[in-house]
């Protein structure tokens, strides 16, 4: 009878057998990422037809204050002036941007950084899903955020978000809460010159009053009231009026 012999493995399933962290690790990662995907891509989905309750500055300030004002208001309800003053204040560039304004970065870092470059976009990004202050945390967020943000929200829904979130005076948020703070009317029935005023205590409204503009306010005020009529006549505007 035929002897058996006992094959020993060889070196190549030997070392098929071995563990291979590196493998591990970007499978993991790989998952990781599109599981962080994921999470992005949903968050900002739901709130294409679901209105932001609140964000985590917002509910901060709700703790430290024990209350805050703050009601939603369509963007239909809002004085279309507003989104102009708004975007004339902060964001001149906002219809032809994709969340960054390319030009405003350069300029900031020609400034030698004593001036911001942040889009209405990233500022509604902060306001609704992340937190204040300048880590690197929250920027690297933010910046992803920030494109997933303007591919599945139209213009309008990023505008109507801001207003809505902005903080306009201590425990004031939102266009509607302010309208009524300042001035005793709701935001429908904002003037140019209100409007104007309500864009000029951002970003800085607890050093700032609509109701009680200071030079500085009033000079400010007047540049956005010429700045919203601008955008609206070159077309700049376009992407949110209807």
């Amino acid at each position: 009878m035929a002897r058996r012999t006992s094959r020993k493995p060889t070196r190549r399933r030997a070392a098929s057998s071995r563990p291979q962290p590196l493998r591990w690790l970007r499978r993991w990662l790989f998952r990781l990422i599109l599981l962080s995907a994921g999470i992005i891509l949903f968050a900002t989905g739901i709130y294409t037809i679901v209105n932001p309750i609140t964000g985590i500055y917002m509910k901060s300030e709700e703790l430290r204050l024990g209350s805050i004002d703050q009601e939603w208001v369509d963007f239909d309800a809002i004085a279309p002036v507003m989104a102009r003053s708004v975007v004339a204040a902060e964001d001149a560039n906002f219809c032809t941007h994709w969340g960054f304004d390319m030009a405003a970065i350069r300029t900031a870092i020609e400034a030698g950084g004593n001036r911001g470059a942040s889009t209405l976009t990233q500022q509604v990004v902060k306001n609704t899903y992340l937190w204040h202050g300048r880590t690197w945390t929250r920027k690297a967020l933010e910046a992803l955020m920030t494109p997933v943000v303007e591919l599945v929200w139209s213009k309008q829904r990023i505008l109507e978000v801001y207003l809505n979130m902005a903080e306009f005076d201590e425990g004031v948020f939102g266009v509607d809460a302010a309208a009524h703070h300042y001035f005793g009317i709701g935001p429908d029935q904002l003037s140019d010159r209100q409007a104007a005023l309500l864009a000029a205590v951002l970003p800085s409204p607890k050093q700032r009053s609509a109701s009680r503009p200071n030079e500085f306010v009033r000079r400010r005020a007047n540049a956005i009231m010429d700045g919203a009529a601008t955008i609206r006549a070159d077309g700049r505007a376009a992407c949110f009026e209807d």
